[in-house]
């Protein structure tokens, strides 16, 4: 089987990756249905969030089954695997690493067993930032990380190091000890629980099956496995979910400040976050784009498919025709071949190629979500030049990302971040635009229909809602040692899936 190389199927250089998504969560529970199923369908759904890794949890009521391995959702499972994975109760993840580097290891659901004869699966959407803290904690206590590296194995090994208590009581106890952006869904044999930390930034909802509930990072995952929408889970909230029914509690006082990047770039276009549908968000940017930086034009196309409803919009607004200019292969996908020199030479020549017939001998305005490294940008103006366009005027649907993400996106360092040194006609001349126009920060926020004050903004504005560890002690390799092989550098793993059993024991799988 391939394996991953952590890059989305919508970077467009290999070798400069754009901001790299979260992950994608989703758990069920329904006695009676092939919850495996479901749960295969709703990552199926959330692969656009992390193309790295995947993995599901099962149980049965007697044990704990977790399968996982580097990949992608449909390479790690297949019909045979799934249909060994029966229960009626499942989590699953499908994973861009944020914290931990991209190995076998640190693929989730990640899995303990407690001496009091509990197994609890756990799966992650976010990252936390006193990871240092809870590392130096679990090593004061004489925890072993099995040697993962990543902050969701922290957090498995907290709850499960309370035998004295039930799951949902170490739930209550660890949750606000945690810092940054989660939400979690993780069972042990008999129930769901999910959990969201006291911001709310990043995405989680609640949907209800005929025989069961579901919880997933995005509606569209509910959508899928025919599961109508009840709400969000609230900010600071840990939901229950077994044969009494549904519990929620409350475990910090909820300071809403939701990922105003996933309206931008990271959800799914069907999604729907805070009441709001994420095509129409975007769509109602590019009309606002439009009023911000009008241009005289012939031809509006996006940068697929990330700018297309922003394209949309701007069209509508502006008056300007809407077509494409912009062909993208549907199969490029993952590139697990490197290509050779010559190859690698042609940069975003791999995964787009421009229609001449419809830019030759035109004023093109190209819509594109972000402009991190600009990498892909001045690849595309000089595409469209070489294709005969007259003019190229490029408008971006976010404002310039000057600042890191620290809560569950991979941004590049901010060294890398081009808004970070230049200004926008600089930029404008490092990419060779004609003219560029990005949608203003209170354009942006208008567009969601929530209030400023209820949004993450940091990675635009600088302003961090969590407080950020001093000392630097922060980032995706924080808990791997100098020396220690990264993704990279690792041999293929050929390590099989484990099976956690009451008790504490913990085989792999044959």
């Amino acid at each position: 089987m391939p394996r991953g190389d952590g890059r989305l199927s919508h970077d467009l250089d290999p070798q400069r990756p754009g901001p790299q998504d979260a992950c994608g969560v989703f758990g069920v529970w329904a006695p009676g249905e092939e919850v495996a199923n479901l749960t295969y369908f709703g990552l199926y759904a959330l692969q656009h969030r992390g193309q790295e890794a995947a993995g599901i949890a099962v149980s049965d009521g007697s044990g704990v089954v977790v399968y996982k391995d580097l990949g992608l959702v449909a390479q790690v499972f297949d019909e045979p695997t799934l249909a060994s994975l029966r229960g009626h109760v499942a989590i699953g993840h499908t994973r861009y690493s944020t914290t931990g580097g991209s190995t076998w290891e640190n693929a989730q659901p990640t899995l303990r067993s407690t001496s009091a004869g509990t197994t609890i699966a756990l799966a992650h959407n976010g990252n936390l930032v006193n990871t240092a803290d809870l590392q130096r904690e679990v090593a004061d206590r004489g925890l072993s990380t099995d040697g993962a590296t990543n902050d969701t194995s922290l957090v498995t090994m907290l709850l499960a190091s309370r035998p004295d208590l039930s799951v949902e009581a170490a739930a209550m106890e660890v949750l606000p000890r945690l810092r940054g952006a989660f939400s979690f869904v993780f069972m042990d044999e008999s129930t769901l629980y999910a959990a969201r930390d006291a911001h709310g930034v990043r995405p989680l909802v609640l949907g209800r099956l005929e025989r069961g509930w579901v919880v997933a990072s995005e509606t569209a995952a509910l959508d899928i496995v025919g599961a109508s929408v009840v709400r969000e889970v609230e900010p600071g909230e840990l939901i229950a979910i077994d044969e009494d029914g549904l519990r929620s509690s409350r475990f910090a006082v909820p300071e809403p400040k939701g990922c105003l990047f996933e309206y931008v770039y990271v959800a799914r276009p069907d999604a729907t976050i805070a009441g709001r549908n994420v095509h129409a968000a975007r769509v109602q940017i590019g009309r606002q784009l439009a009023k911000e930086h009008p241009v005289e034009a012939d031809l509006v196309i996006p940068v697929p498919e990330s700018g297309t409803p922003a394209a949309i919009g701007y069209a509508e607004e502006s008056g300007i025709t809407y077509g494409q200019g912009l062909m993208k292969n549907p199969y490029v996908g993952r590139t697990f071949i490197q290509p050779s020199q010559t190859l690698r030479q042609l940069g975003i020549r791999l995964k787009l190629n421009p229609l001449r017939e419809n830019v030759r001998g035109k004023r093109i305005v190209v819509v594109d979500d972000s402009i991190v490294r600009g990498n892909t940008q001045r690849a595309i103006v000089r595409m469209l030049r070489e294709a005969g366009a007259l003019e190229v005027h490029v408008r971006i649907s976010s404002p310039p990302v000057k600042w890191p993400c620290f809560y569950g996106i991979d941004f590049a360092t901010r060294a890398e971040l081009l808004a970070n040194g230049l200004d926008t006609e600089g930029i404008r001349r490092s990419i060779g635009a004609d003219t560029l126009g990005y949608v203003s920060l209170s354009g942006l926020i208008a567009a969601t229909e929530q209030p400023k004050t209820r949004l993450c903004r940091a990675c635009f504005d600088g302003e961090y809602p969590i407080e950020l560890p001093a000392g630097n002690l922060i980032g995706k390799h924080v808990l791997e040692g100098v020396g220690r092989r990264v993704a990279a550098s690792a041999p293929e793993h050929t390590t099989p899936p484990l099976v956690a059993t009451p008790g504490g024991a913990t085989v792999h799988r044959p």
